[in-house]
This record gives C-alpha cells, structure tokens and sequence, in this order.
C-alpha cells in the first residue's frame, strides 16, 4: 500500500511510508471480527498486549538520541517545541469539548504532536487506555499523517521559499516518523532538493525525543485527573513533591526502562563523537547496527508489530461504535492546528534566520 502511495507520486524503489504497526492492528482487527478464533489464542493475545507491549517500548528508545538536538540546532528547537505545545493543549481541550474520553484525547494528542502510532503505543499502557480509545487513535495518525503525506509536498513548494523551512515544515506538520520520511522523499524525487530530506528527517527525530518526557507527564497528569494523586497542599508533609514511592506508582517501569534505554543511545552516540568509540568500546559500524537492530528490528518491527496485532485480535467492532465521527473531527483539527503552527514557525525562522 505504502509503496502504490509512492507509486502514483512517481517514486520508486523506496521505503513504504506506511508503519507496519498500525497495520498489524487493522489486520487482527479483520481477523476478530470476521473469524472464529480459538479460546487457546487467548493467553498469547494477553502477553503480546502487556509483556510484548511494553518490551517493545523499551526497545523504542534505543532509536531516540539526544544528540540529535545538536543536529537540528537552536535555530529549529523553538519550532519542534511550539508544535508540540500546541498538540499537547489545543487537542486535549478540544476534545473534552467535543466530548471525548480524557484518554482518547490524550493519545490523539500524543500522536498528533510527537511521533504518531510510536507514541500512542507508549503511552496507551502508561494510562491504562482502552482498546476503543487506542484504536480511534492510531486511526488518527494513519489517516491524516497520510493525507499530509499526500498534499503537503505540493503545498510546501507553493508556499515556502527554502528548502530548511519546507524540511522544517513537513518535519512538524507530519505524524508519523515514515509518514515524514515518505513526504520528504516525495518533495525531494518531484522538484530535486535532497536537503529537505535531510532538514525534515533531524526536525522529525527532534520532536521524538520529547516522548521520553511527554509519557512520564502524561501518565502523572491522566492520575491526577482520575484523582489517583493526592493533594499534598493540603497535606502535613513540608514537600509538596511526590515520595519516591508515589512516583514509582504513577510511571511504569517500561516507561523508565524507555527513559533509559534513550539515555543509554544517548551516552553511546556522545561517546562516539568524542573518543570515536560508543560507550568507549564499540566502533562506529557496531554501534549503528546495533542501535538499529534494537530500536527498529526489535523494538517496532518485531515486538510492537506483535503487540499491536494482539490489541487488534482483542478488539470487538462493537467496541468501537457510540463514539461517532468525534474523534476523527478532533483528530482533524488537532492536525491542522499542528500543521498551521509548523508552517508559521517556518516561516519565522526563514525571516529571522535563514
């Protein structure tokens, strides 16, 4: 499917745009709905959804470095940080408007802003989401990251003059980090500009690194509402700052083992810029391969491709239904709201700066 998308574009021989996670999703949807499956399945389908689930998480963050930051610069930061400011607000508060579960808004919110399917599958176990709001979620990001993908080439071109604001621009406006990448490589193939890829891909990797304090947040702030953690101002403690206790209760340990597989990246990658050597031991081709092979191999293709198969094969239609068109009319704006506030960070830097 990914590579027709390209196809129709005039692009050949490249990555699929499409993530295979929220495929695995729709696939063992079909097969719920339209097979009579086994109760044997049922044991393996729980342990993909939980243990598989949250391995893969912790897998993820081998993807995510903080050098990164150093690449895009102090020039894009502000940029990547009002994008997500404004998908981390807006869409909440529009969909408690528009009636949505908390939950469901949050995850929109998460991968409308961050890194689309990536960081609703972090954060739906962190909050304890259900599979309805899990599902409308993903659907989200597969539908209008694709339709992005699908326009905001031609209208980058029409509409930016360089190529860092047009690689800044699809960097933010897009979901998911192959939607980016897929839309990258459309602009580059049609009007031969190589540099957005470049720009788009850093700006991009820039906004996932912000998962590792987006979850943590989230997960605090959705127990909060839910009036999970107590209200220490009115508590006798001197601190209003939550014991060690509190907060291993409130963030998981996958989330913490994310936290620090990306700070092991990260530690491995300033090694290697320093001494030539990650971690001090291991050469430049190793490192890469090895990064890779966990963060991308493992982590999103095998064990959350696995993962979000079982919340598909665990997921009724009937689970889906009373919801409506809402959350896809909130998934619609929050994805214009992003996308505008891309562009207008675009266009600033392109006058201030570049």
């Amino acid at each position: 499917l990914g590579q027709g998308l390209l196809a129709v574009q005039g692009i050949h021989n490249a990555a699929s745009p499409i993530s295979g996670i929220p495929m695995s999703i729709l696939i063992g949807l079909a097969l719920k709905n339209t097979l009579p499956l086994p109760k044997s399945l049922d044991p393996g389908i729980k342990l993909s959804s939980k243990v598989v689930l949250q391995a893969g998480i912790i897998c993820v963050g081998a993807k995510l470095s903080a050098v990164d930051l150093v690449s895009v610069g102090l020039v894009g930061l502000p940029a990547v940080m009002a994008s997500i400011g404004v998908g981390m607000t807006f869409i909440p508060w529009f969909g408690n408007r528009m009636g949505l579960p908390h939950k469901m808004s949050s995850l929109i919110a998460a991968g409308t802003s961050i890194c689309g399917v990536t960081a609703i599958t972090a954060l739906s176990p962190a909050i304890k989401a259900t599979q309805r709001d899990t599902g409308f979620a993903v659907a989200n990001v597969v539908a209008f990251g694709t339709l992005g993908m699908l326009t905001y080439p031609y209208l980058a071109h029409a509409l930016l003059s360089s190529s860092h604001q047009i690689g800044v621009f699809l960097g933010l406006a897009v979901h998911d980090t192959s939607q980016v990448i897929g839309t990258a490589l459309t602009y580059s193939a049609v009007y031969g500009d190589e540099e957005v890829l470049k720009v788009a891909t850093v700006t991009k990797l820039t906004r996932n690194l912000f998962l590792a304090g987006v979850i943590p947040w989230l997960t605090y702030a959705t127990a909060k509402k839910e009036g999970l953690v107590p209200d220490r101002s009115s508590s006798s403690s001197s601190s209003l700052l939550p014991s060690f206790a509190e907060f291993k209760k409130y963030f998981p340990g996958f989330v913490a083992g994310f936290v620090g597989m990306s700070a092991l990246r990260t530690a491995g990658d300033m090694t290697l810029a320093s001494q030539g050597l990650a971690l001090g031991f291991l050469e430049p081709e190793t490192w890469k391969a090895a990064t890779k092979l966990v963060g991308n191999e493992i982590g999103s293709h095998y064990l959350l491709g696995t993962a979000m198969a079982a919340v598909g094969l665990s997921t009724s239609a009937s689970a889906l239904k009373g919801v409506g068109a809402k959350p896809f009319v909130v998934g619609l704006v929050g994805a214009g709201a992003v996308g505008a506030t891309g562009f207008t960070s675009a266009v600033i830097l392109g006058q201030l700066f570049l």
